[in-house]
This record gives structure tokens, C-alpha cells and sequence, in this order.
């Protein structure tokens, strides 16, 4: 704010994406005071009113708080030019202004100091609801006002040039300059199955290539014996189904959900009929003990000799590797703990590559699957018995794979293409790449959100 000031430009609208940005509504008030003369209370409705606020977390130990001594070192000065005491500036952050013990929170400052709240799907702004309902004693928690818009991703960032050029030919240049617009992508139908499937299968080769290469790289980083790393050119099939799995290693996504029956997964991927193989990658905080033991189990399950042509893992997770996964991947796979995923978006990236979602019902999966165009994980249900939902919801997932997914691949007519695993990519395109667009949820935040708030920054600043 005081480098946009230094310009010359005061915002209209200014969007908290998170509560790490929350003290800049009181650096803004401050501004309205010293320009206009105004008094806190006047200057607090003004900007109030014109900021919009956007939570990402869906559990309170995600929140950033401070105690009362740290707010006193560094933001005395402040207080004294809102004209507020300490604690009268702490009521802002706290759930309950009357307590002099609660530290105070950055989501309930940004929250108070808003005039509009979101969160990131439609059952994460549910969750968010209950979560603050608080801070609103006296609403029903279906009433408290935090709304929801949802994620996308900016499709043709992640495309490959393959699929890109598919998309040209078949649907024309408004998939680029309108790729919110349905109609657009009812045009995947008109993709011939024979040539969407080349190009898939193209994809999905050059991530073969590119994972050995890499996990040549990892293993000569190691000191691993040369015998070791020529075997790196044996790992994973060109031709068998692929299942992707990349993220953060947070505890709740649990990336270690499928080795829940170690033997069950080997029959799964071993068979020589039907392979499957499985490329993680992803990084875990420094801190996360519990996430780097994950990581460390995985790489311990891809040396055992059951595992080690089937499962690889490929570290240094970057936006590199995510495109090359969700570029060639058949299928992406999502088990995060409902409903701690606020919304996801990898999920999305690679359904615009033609991968198929398989997921817990969490997040942008929620409002995005419609029975035919991925498969869901259990039916929505929240555990109280952690240990319980792993053994029910790592049963569901090798159910779906040993009845559904694995025979859907390898269903293959006279010509060779799985034609109803082709349905279901096309299917998925069509339904989830306009919805969960970058330029969907721009236009959105904007209709919704940004105009509203600006007019109310006109409104209220007028006198």
C-alpha cells in the first residue's frame, strides 16, 4: 500500500488472499484518516467495505495468531495514529474482543475488517461457516456471511502442446479467448477417438522417458551402483495404465492411503495382463515430520523387487514435474481427509490433459463429480476414527480399481482404443474444464466481489 501510494495510486478494492495480508487494512484505514481527516470509525466503515477477504484454511491451526507483546512491539506506532489503545486494536483479531488473553488472528482480523468473506468451493465456504460462526453469535450457522467461489487453474498454462493443438483443430480459437463458454467444449465430442488417444498415449511416454531420466539423475545423486541406475531404464511401462500422484505432503492428503494392504496393491500392479503403475513426487514441510516420513515410506516401497519396475518417486517436485505428471498420467489421484482439502486444483490441470480424477469427495471434487466423469471415493462421509476411515476409504479405492478402472483401460475393440475409458475422459473435459477455469473464478471474484466493493468505496467516500 505504501509503495502504490509512492505512485500516486490508491486502490479502490484491495483482496486479502489469506490472512497474511490482513494488516494492510489497518495501514489502509490509516491512510483514509490522514488523507481525508476522517476519524477511525468513519475511515474502518469506508475501507471496510471495499476489501474482500478470501480464506484458504479450513482448520484453525492453520491461522496465523500473535500474542498481545508482540502486537505492542510493533504496532504501537500504528495504534497511536488509528487513535486506538492496544487492546482496543487486539478486539479486531479476537473471536472474543473481551478477552485480554486471546492472541490475536489474522483470518478474524481480515474477517472484521472486510466487507466481504469467501471461501475457495462451496464446501469449504460450509466449513468456513462453522468455523467462524463465532464471530456472529447470534446467526444460524447456514445464515454466518462467508460465501464460496471456487478455484480454477488457467488451462492453458498446464496444456501440453499435443493437446493444445488437438483443441485448435477441434474446438476452435474461442477455447483460448472464451474458455468459461460451454459450448466450446461440447466441441471434445467432435475430437475423432482414434487421434485423441494417439496423443495421449504420446503424453504418456515422453513421462515414462522423463521419469527414468530422472530417476537415473536421483539415483547417481545418491552414489547408487552403476548396475543400480541402469535398472532406472527398466522402470514403468510406455503402455500401462499410469496413476499420478502430486502435491504437498500434508499429513491429511494421505499419500500413503493405497499401501494401507501392501499385498492387495502388489496383485494390483503386477499383473501381467493388465499392469498399473503408480509416479509420486511432491515435497513435505521441514518441519512436518509425520509428511518426510511419508515420502520415506513411498521410496522404501519403490526398492522392494514387488515394487520397483511399478512404483516410482521423483524428488525435487517443481512446476516442471507437475506438468510432465499431468500431462501424461491416465489417472490423478486424490485422498485427502474430508473435508480438509480447502479446494485443489491438480485435479483440474490434468483432466484438461485427459486424466481421470479418482478422489475423496473433498474440496473442488465435491461440486465437480457427477457420477460418470471421474469415480469418488466413499460417498462424503466424515470419521471421527481416523485409523477406521484409512481401512474403509483404502478398501473403496482398491475396489474402484480392481472393478472398474483397470478393466475400463484395458477393455480394448478390434482397433485397440479402450473406447469407454475415452467417453470418460472426453466427458470430464467437457464438464469440468469451463467450471473450474482461472477465468471462470476471475470473472466471479469480479462480478461478485470486486464491484460491489468498489461501488461501496464510491458510496461510502463521497462525503
Amino acid at each position: 500500500l505504501r509503495a502504490l501510494k509512492a505512485l500516486g495510486i490508491e486502490p479502490t478494492v484491495c483482496h486479502m488472499n489469506e490472512g497474511h495480508a490482513a494488516f494492510l487494512a489497518a495501514e489502509r484505514i490509516r491512510q483514509v484518516m490522514e488523507r481525508s481527516g476522517a476519524g477511525f470509525a468513519e475511515a474502518k466503515a469506508v475501507v471496510a467495505a471495499s476489501n474482500v477477504f478470501t480464506t484458504h484454511t479450513p482448520v484453525p491451526a492453520g491461522i496465523d495468531v500473535f500474542p498481545p507483546d508482540l502486537v505492542e512491539r510493533y504496532f504501537a506506532p500504528c495504534c497511536a495514529q488509528l487513535g486506538l489503545s492496544r487492546d482496543q486494536f487486539m478486539a479486531f483479531g479476537r473471536q472474543n474482543p473481551a478477552d485480554p488473553n486471546e492472541p490475536l488472528s489474522m483470518a478474524v482480523l481480515a474477517i472484521r475488517l472486510s466487507g466481504a468473506t469467501n471461501g475457495v468451493s462451496a464446501l469449504h465456504a460450509r466449513v468456513s461457516q462453522r468455523m467462524w460462526a463465532g464471530l456472529w453469535p447470534d446467526v444460524p450457522v447456514d445464515d454466518v456471511p462467508i460465501t464460496s467461489i471456487t478455484n480454477g487453474v488457467h488451462v492453458r498454462g498446464w496444456l501440453s502442446q499435443d493437446m493444445a493443438g488437438l483443441f485448435d483443430a477441434y474446438l476452435g480459437p474461442r477455447w483460448v479467448s472464451h474458455p468459461a463458454d460451454q459450448s466450446v467444449w461440447e466441441r471434445v465430442e467432435q475430437i475423432p477417438d482414434a487421434e485423441l488417444w494417439r496423443t495421449h498415449e504420446r503424453r504418456r511416454e515422453r513421462l515414462v522417458g522423463f521419469a527414468r531420466r530422472r530417476l537415473r539423475m536421483q539415483l547417481e545423486q545418491r552414489g547408487a551402483p552403476p548396475a543400480e541406475r541402469e535398472q532406472a531404464e527398466e522402470v514403468l511401462d510406455p503402455k500401462a495404465l499410469t496413476i499420478g500422484f502430486a502435491r504437498r505432503f500434508a499429513t491429511y492428503k494421505r499419500a500413503t492411503l493405497l499401501f494401507t494392504d501392501p499385498g492387495r496393491l502388489s496383485r494390483i500392479l503386477s499383473d501381467r495382463d493388465r499392469p498399473v503403475q503408480i509416479i509420486f513426487a511432491g515435497k513435505a514441510h521441514p518441519a512436518d515430520q509425520e509428511g518426510k516420513d511419508f515420502i520415506r515410506r513411498i521410496v522404501h516401497f519403490a526398492r522392494q523387487p514387488e515394487f520397483r519396475h511399478r512404483i516410482v518417486f521423483l524428488e525435487d517436485y517443481d512446476i516442471k514435474v507437475g506438468r510432465y505428471l499431468y500431462q501424461g498420467v491416465d489417472v490423478w489421484l486424490n485422498t485427502p481427509r474430508r473435508p480438509l482439502e480447502a479446494s485443489g486444483t491438480s485435479g483440474m490441470k490434468a483432466t484438461a490433459n485427459g486424466a481421470i480424477n479418482i478422489s475423496i469427495l473433498d474440496g473442488w471434487w465435491d461440486e465437480a463429480y457427477d457420477g460418470t466423469n471421474g469415480w469418488a471415493i466413499g460417498r462424503g462421509e466424515e470419521y471421527q476414527d481416523t485409523g477406521y476411515q484409512d481401512q474403509i476409504e483404502s478398501q473403496a479405492l482398491y475396489q474402484i480399481l480392481e472393478s472398474e478402472v483397470v478393466p475400463m483401460f484395458y477393455a480394448r475393440g478390434r482397433d485397440g482404443l479402450p473406447r469407454e475409458w475415452i467417453r470418460r475422459m472426453k466427458h470430464a473435459m467437457r464438464t469440468i474444464c469451463p467450471v473450474f477455469s482461472a477465468y471462470r473464478m476471475v470473472r466471479e471474484y469480479t462480478e461478485r466481489l470486486y464491484i460491489p466493493a468498489g461501488q461501496q468505496w464510491e458510496r461510502l467516500g463521497a462525503d
